[in-house]
């Protein structure tokens, strides 16, 4: 059974079963699904034919082969160097005698003991007449024997502390070995003929046991068809069923009550853009609708999509409803709560703020507002809402669809807007956020001076130091330092990437000993993250060492200058995201990147950033070039929850497409494991019940 605990692998230790749950593979079914990113192509075998044209086929360094052969001998050799050991490792390949070397590894002389019968891969070079091998992979051959790690093509998985790629490798082997004829196919047979795809069996063995890598590009693209297609279907599912529910609190949009919204949005203290009145007309029209808005409104940074969101709660409390606003964290919703209680000045409606940790209010009296803005404290079981008409939500991804649901539930099915400033290329919106109708502001508010982006050389470093302390001391601005890691990482490829609470030391006691130096991270108490924010926004802190926990919501008027720590490690939309914390305030501000040994890729990337400032193309660009795992950081990584699909591949979403118009043209049957995919995706989607 695929759907078996993924603690009943035999021969598994604890550990590793541990190990698998932490990337969240709890079954079998979810460990078929953790898929290769690459193959090792190991095809190729040595033998006296291929032997003669060891220059022609493996000159070049990606050139590897297969040696199978009985061990003749083994000997370790110790070296001048202490401590250093080379193990050596003879066969008799079908006459070629082949030499493998490895390096201070004694255990393996136990695993090639003589007389064994094994299969090992890795790079061939001719010494003189000697063949000798440097191995990557090997295998002991026995009998009923079929090649996992060597004379094939080879998964290569991404690895974890604890969990190799060879480990899993064996374990998925197992898993297919025994339950591939439990996998389904779910799909019509005619959409399968009709987009030549592959049979949903072959496409799981070959995507991690490939005989070709034809066979291994086609069985991804059917998994990654069939990811769209249940992503899609059921977007299609979730409108529908949105179309058929009714509001139970009715709004009147008139000439009286859009009148009234109009003399409050006169009272602003600027002039809405072109993109702000859209979206509110947008709205004020699923306002008039009997059925419950579901809209998304996404904006760059700083384009205003809190006053589109207040001007929405206002029209609510015209008709005599009361609205609630809730974020993913206490730093956003006391945010919020600011800036919308100076929109409401001088306006009789009452605004409160729910988290836990500030509150306005009791939770008896949160029925007496009418805007009430909180985090997921507002799902307490005690706290009730009788006359809610909006329900906005910001940054919706970062919710679990068990807290939306609440939320919904507790609101007699109100009018629903959701709100990102996180950029998403339009195609990959309506691949995502079907059943949304979505309103984009792209126009910025006049007057905001673009944020000046520099990516700075390590020899520039120090220089760049003493600007920030001659801006902080002789202009009295802030600075905003963000670093990947909260502590410095033991892992050797994370050396490089600077941590907040070391950097958070060296800027306080080498850099900037005569200014006032703070730090913020997600480890942090709620209450210790507000008082931290307190005092920066009271000027009391200079600069503010930080995660990018500030990534969104954030909005100090005095801080000019934002200074981001290993870049490359960033999506660009996140990076966006950050220097979008500064030049709030009307001052000119300013965004250096720094960098740990970046690639040309990184590089690429980075200068398109330092030369962009338009968010959707920032995403679009890094979309092309990174893929959508990669696109929104680690922050946001349950975003784009795809394993086979792209969003940068508009066929196989075409395609798709496509194929739901046929399957609902058709009232085709949701039923057995296509019912089991759209239950277990609904879980994954936003806006669902």
């Amino acid at each position: 059974m695929l759907k078996t605990l993924i603690n009943n692998l035999p021969k598994t230790s604890t550990r590793t079963i541990s190990v698998f749950k932490k990337l969240d593979i709890n079954t079998f079914w979810d460990l078929i699904n953790y898929l290769p990113f690459r193959y090792e192509d190991y095809s190729v075998r040595l033998t006296k034919s291929t032997l003669s044209q060891v220059g022609k086929l493996f000159g070049q360094d990606e050139k590897k082969v297969t040696v199978q052969g009985v061990v003749v001998n083994t000997k370790t050799m110790r070296t001048r160097r202490r401590g250093f050991t080379i193990q050596k490792v003879n066969l008799d390949a079908q006459g070629i005698n082949v030499e493998i070397v490895w390096f201070n590894q004694p255990y393996i002389l136990r695993v090639f003991s003589k007389g064994k019968v094994v299969s090992v891969a890795g790079k061939v070079e001719l010494n003189g007449r000697k063949v000798v091998l440097h191995p990557e992979e090997y295998e002991i051959l026995t009998g009923g024997f079929e090649n996992i790690h060597t004379g094939r093509l080879v998964p290569v998985y991404s690895e974890t502390k604890g969990l190799s790629s060879r480990t899993i490798r064996e374990k998925i082997y197992w898993v297919l070995k025994n339950y591939s004829v439990e996998i389904e196919e779910f799909l019509p047979q005619e959409i399968i003929s009709y987009n030549k795809l592959l049979p949903e069996r072959k496409a799981y063995l070959n995507i991690h046991f490939p005989e070709t890598r034809e066979l291994a590009k086609k069985s991804r693209e059917r998994l990654a068809f069939d990811e769209i297609f249940v992503l899609q279907l059921s977007s299609y599912l979730v409108r529908k069923k949105w179309e058929k529910q009714r509001v139970k609190n009715t709004f009147i949009v008139n000439k009286e009550t859009r009148g009234k919204l109009n003399e409050f949005v006169k009272t602003l203290p600027f002039k809405l853009t072109n993109d702000q009145v859209k979206a509110v007309e947008d709205i004020l029209s699923d306002f008039e609708k009997k059925n419950p808005m579901n809209r998304f409104l996404q904006g760059d940074v700083g384009s205003g999509k809190t006053v589109v969101a207040t001007i929405a709660m206002v029209f609510s409390y015209i008709n005599k409803y009361q609205s609630v606003l809730m974020a993913p964290t206490e730093i956003l919703a006391t945010q919020h709560y600011e800036t919308i209680k100076r929109f409401l000045e001088g306006t009789k409606i009452k605004i409160g703020i729910y988290t836990k940790t500030y509150k306005t209010v009791k939770e008896g009296e949160i029925g007496d507002l009418d805007i009430i803005v909180g985090t997921h404290a507002l799902l307490n079981e005690k706290i009730s809402f009788q006359r809610v008409g909006l329900v906005v939500i910001d940054e919706q991804h970062r919710f679990g669809v068990v807290q939306r649901s609440k939320l919904k539930e507790k609101s007699s099915l109100p009018h629903l807007l959701t709100m990102t400033a996180t950029p998403i290329p339009r195609t990959v919106a309506l691949t995502l956020y079907g059943e949304l109708d979505i309103s984009v502001i792209k126009e910025m508010p006049k007057g905001r001076v673009p944020v000046k982006t520099y990516l700075v050389p390590a020899n520039k470093r120090q220089d760049a130091y003493k600007w920030i302390e001659e801006r902080v001391k002789k202009h009295k601005e802030q600075v905003f330092v963000v670093c990947p890691l909260i502590e410095e990482s033991d892992n050797k490829l994370m050396k490089s990437v600077r941590a907040v609470k070391q950097e958070y030391d060296k800027l306080r006691k080498e850099v900037f000993p005569r200014l006032r130096i703070g730090i913020l991270h997600g480890k942090m108490r709620s209450k210790e993250k507000t008082e931290i924010m307190d005092k920066f926004k009271n000027r009391e802190i200079d600069i503010l060492v930080s995660t990018s926990v500030i990534e969104v919501g954030i909005d100090i008027s005095n801080a000019t200058i934002m200074m981001i720590e290993t870049a490359e490690r960033y999506g660009l939309a996140q990076l966006h995201q950050l220097r979008g914390r500064v030049g709030r305030g009307g001052k000119q501000s300013y965004c250096l990147l720094f960098t740990e040994n970046p690639t040309e890729t990184a590089l690429k990337r980075l200068k398109f950033f330092e030369q962009t400032s338009d968010g959707m193309k920032l995403a679009e660009f890094d979309l092309k070039l990174r893929g959508p795992g990669l696109i929104y950081g680690t922050q946001q990584h349950g975003f784009v929850n795809l394993k086979a699909a792209s969003l940068t591949d508009w066929q196989v979403i075409s395609k798709s497409q496509g194929a739901v118009n046929y399957f609902v043209s058709k009232n085709k049957k949701i039923e057995g494991e296509l019912k089991r995919r759209i239950d277990e995706n609904n879980v994954e989607l936003i806006g669902r019940d």
